[in-house]
């Protein structure tokens, strides 16, 4: 009888172990590093050895409805915490995300959608310091995603008060010395036959207080941002065009700044398995309220760039110039430079 009971219970245990892990959810982590060397025409370059590393933690699970749930957040360089998202994705019903300050959600997931071997043309080692459509991206936000029918998704994005940063549990972000309300994001994405063409618009409210740059006090100009593009794939081959726009809401002062606007395009080419090479040229337009404080400054980036990987090792390079970088004039934000870079993956 004992003999039994003991081989009853021992059944019992090993079943139950086996619906624990069952439903269990797992962690998972990656993680890289990066070397580079950086040779910059037209900056103090000082010691041009650079190195980067990161670890990116992603829990995820399953609710017994059969909704996933994913936790996803990156440490980044000296153990910073640079950005985390909750994910969750129902059967046939679409998905919720909780983000903060990555710019994945709404339109600042598509600031720039070009194809390149490496980096964004504006993503090397020079300071270029562009102005990117983010929508309520970089906030503390809630998006929900419809189900993708015939390759095509809405993701409505929402922020209570989009002035940034990131707010821990029972937390709040506080004044932030921002004029930004409440902001709302849409992004369609049409996906079709390896062929990807995306629009999305975003809208923030002002509350006319005059704490940013500007001095606007007119509660109706809200500041608006608007992404488009297309990517094509025709074998090895990809190609890209986008533009972006920005209309800050700030219209009283000479000196405020009415807006920029973005428009680049790419092309990269992989060789083979191992190797692959781009060209991508992005112009950034800065236009002011009044041409009294100087005309629109129109900056322009052209980067080419190659990577080819061995296994976890990746090494790349790119060559990039700038004309009036920093949306500067002048000799001195005429700038060019070489960088290369060694990247491992574990």
């Amino acid at each position: 009888m004992n003999k039994l009971t003991k081989i009853g219970l021992s059944s019992l245990c090993g079943s139950l172990a086996a619906v624990s892990a069952a439903n269990a959810g797992e962690l998972t982590v990656k993680g890289g590093a990066t070397a580079t060397w950086s040779s910059n025409a037209g900056d103090v370059t000082g010691n041009p050895i650079g190195l980067s590393s990161g670890l990116t933690f992603t829990g995820s699970g399953e609710l017994d409805n059969g909704t996933t749930f994913t936790l996803t957040f990156t440490h980044a360089d000296q153990d910073a915490f640079s950005a985390g998202s909750l994910a969750l994705t129902m059967p046939s019903g679409g998905s919720f995300n909780i983000g903060g300050i990555s710019g994945g959600n709404g339109i600042g997931g598509y600031d720039d959608k070009l194809p390149t071997a490496w980096e964004e043309t504006w993503g090397t080692s020079l300071g270029t310091k562009i102005d990117l459509a983010k929508g309520v991206g970089s906030s503390m936000n809630v998006q929900y995603k419809t189900p993708s029918m015939a390759g095509t998704t809405l993701a409505i994005a929402y922020s209570p008060r989009n002035s940034g940063g990131m707010v821990n549990d029972k937390g709040t972000s506080g004044d932030k010395a921002s004029p930004k309300k409440e902001g709302i994001d849409a992004m369609l994405d049409i996906n079709v036959a390896g062929q990807n063409i995306f629009v999305g618009a975003s809208q923030t409210n002002r509350d006319g207080s005059g704490k940013s740059a500007g001095t606007n006090a007119d509660n109706n100009s809200d500041h608006q941002e608007g992404v488009a593009g297309a990517i094509f794939t025709i074998g090895p081959i990809k190609l890209g065009a986008q533009i972006t726009g920005e209309f800050t809401g700030a219209e009283q002062t000479g000196g405020d700044v009415f807006g920029y606007r973005n428009a680049g395009y790419g092309v990269s080419f992989n060789v083979n398995d191992n190797l692959s090479v781009s060209y991508g040229q992005m112009e950034s337009k800065k236009g002011f309220v009044s041409t009294d404080n100087g005309e629109s400054i129109r900056m322009e980036i052209d980067s080419i760039q190659a990577a080819y990987t061995m296994g976890g090792a990746t090494v790349k390079i790119a060559e990039t110039n700038c004309d009036n970088c920093g949306y500067a004039t002048g000799t001195a934000a005429q700038k060019e430079a070489t960088t290369l870079a060694l990247s491992l993956a574990f």
